[in-house]
């Protein structure tokens, strides 16, 4: 077989005439189209393919995010370390540094998804990571409030790849009974990454606290982002790039890579060969209207998980000290783990999103009742422990369903997942005003709102597939409507010859 290639965008060449329909394919098309006839599911090999691509994969990827939150949220263990009173910021101006971060994870998702369809994944994740990791440690040498607000936005702006372009980049690779659970796992980095950054920032200002004349949370910045820098330079020689294109993988490897993700679509050769354009790709997600009810979902969720910026005040407000509230985050993120692995994994092998998403957020929205109801420090501790639990599950199972839902053409879902994502961040824009430290010990407004978040929630993801029935299964936009008819060409012949079907 010739070396597989990423197939540029090419011109549509269906001619319909008396009801006959010609497709004229590449030779790497045709060869893929006659590996596909032959494929048969669950083989060894392809055991030991999944074996392999999980051990490049899910351990770097892991480790990636893990420090990509670490140095999104340490600014609530450095706001509880005295970074607030050092640079005079009140409690209006700290939630404005959460949420210029979110802005601009906004304004960069979608394109940097869109870039990453058209780059090496090996080159553009570290990159962005060696980024995020100077712009962390520069927060070390903050003088004032803009200078913060400043760092923070082009944060955001970076961080913006990270996430959906793994996602992404695992929807190419796992089949959809496979990618559930492992972005899951890949998921509880962001959990995990609570209960490390609380031990980091425990012992970091805890024992760095003065040396060299350098305030604690001043060194937590530094020593996490200069972490960030370091590790990056190893991802570029452990991270793979899409199936077609990896040099990690022998030429073997990547016929089966590609021909098994095309059998579990469901489609063609063709289908899988033929690119859609930036704008074709936006245009495309934005004309589905699937995408705007797993945005809203997405929303109600992520809407209430701007909790996480505040857990350390919120647990300070129990009556903790500082450097002990550190500490008491960490069995918080903990069962939020737990529950996403054991959650995740029901959830794929149930093969089922809708009811594992309405029962975190359920849980979640039961929580913020207790929270507001019952003022017994241990009570509320213990329903912090679970409210986190049920958020955090529910994320990427949302997007898992974002994602197999509209799962073609793949540039489509690559925005619509950013999409979701970035939007759904957009609610830190205003979840970061809904927890002010005069509002302890209950924080009856931000328990209130994120209440109403939930239950909302928990009643549309039951709702969701009824209402998808109602609206069309594919895509409506002329370009995806041309797909579909070289894709249905082929799939009706499925005896291709040379040249053409």
């Amino acid at each position: 077989m010739s070396d597989i290639k990423k197939d540029e965008p090419v011109s549509l060449a269906v001619v319909c005439t008396n009801n006959y329909t010609k497709v004229v394919l590449s030779e790497e098309q045709l060869e893929l189209e006659r590996a596909l006839q032959n494929y048969v599911p669950d083989t060894e090999a392809e055991k030991r393919l999944v074996r392999k691509l999980d051990w490049y994969m899910m351990p770097a990827l892991w480790f990636m995010y893990i420090l990509a939150y670490i140095d999104r949220q340490n600014i609530g263990n450095a706001k509880v370390a005295g970074m607030n009173h050092d640079l005079g910021i009140n409690d209006s101006q700290y939630a404005m540094l959460v949420s210029i971060f979110f802005i601009g994870y906004l304004v960069c998702e979608v394109p940097s998804n869109l870039i990453l369809t058209r780059s090496r994944p090996s080159w553009y994740l570290p990159i962005i990571m060696v980024l995020w990791g100077t712009l962390c440690a520069l927060m070390s040498v903050v003088k004032n409030y803009q200078g913060g607000l400043a760092i923070r936005f082009f944060l955001g702006c970076i961080e913006a790849g990270m996430f959906p372009g793994v996602l992404y980049v695992m929807t190419c690779w796992y089949k959809k009974r496979e990618v559930g659970k492992r972005f899951s796992i890949f998921f509880t980095a962001s959990v995990c990454s609570g209960a490390v950054s609380g031990l980091l920032a425990g012992a970091i200002t805890g024992h760095m606290e003065g040396v060299a004349g350098i305030r604690g949370w001043r060194w937590l910045y530094l020593i996490e982002g200069c972490c960030t820098i370091f590790f990056a330079f190893f991802m570029k020689f452990i991270l793979l790039d899409f199936p077609e294109t990896t040099k990690r993988f022998s030429l073997e490897e990547r016929q089966l890579a590609v021909v098994r993700m095309i059998h579990d679509r469901n489609t063609s050769a063709a289908r899988h060969g033929m690119k859609l354009t930036h704008w074709q790709a936006v245009k495309a997600a934005l004309a589905d209207p699937r995408t705007y009810f797993f945005v809203v979902l997405f929303v109600m969720d992520l809407g209430s998980c701007t909790i996480s910026y505040f857990i350390p005040t919120i647990v300070t407000a129990m009556g903790y000290a500082s450097v002990t509230a550190q500490y008491m985050t960490i069995p918080i993120w903990m069962v939020g783990a737990v529950f996403l692995v054991v959650i995740s994994w029901t959830a794929d092998k149930t093969r089922d999103r809708r009811w594992h998403i309405a029962g975190c957020l359920g849980l979640s929205f039961i929580c913020t009742i207790v929270c507001v109801t019952v003022s017994n420090a241990i009570v509320q501790y213990v329903m912090l422990c679970f409210y986190i639990a049920g958020l955090y599950t529910a994320l990427p199972l949302i997007l898992n369903w974002a994602s197999e839902v509209i799962a073609l053409p793949a540039e489509k879902r690559a925005v619509v997942v950013a999409l979701t994502n970035s939007v759904g961040n957009l609610s830190a824009v205003y979840g970061s005003r809904l927890w002010p430290t005069s509002d302890g010990p209950q924080f009856v407004k931000g328990f209130a709102t994120t209440g109403a978040f939930t239950g909302f929630g928990t009643l549309l993801a039951i709702c969701i597939p009824i209402i998808f029935n109602y609206l069309p299964k594919e895509g409506r936009t002329r370009a995806e409507l041309e797909i579909l008819a070289r894709d249905q060409a082929v799939l009706e012949g499925r005896e291709p010859q040379a040249g053409e079907i």
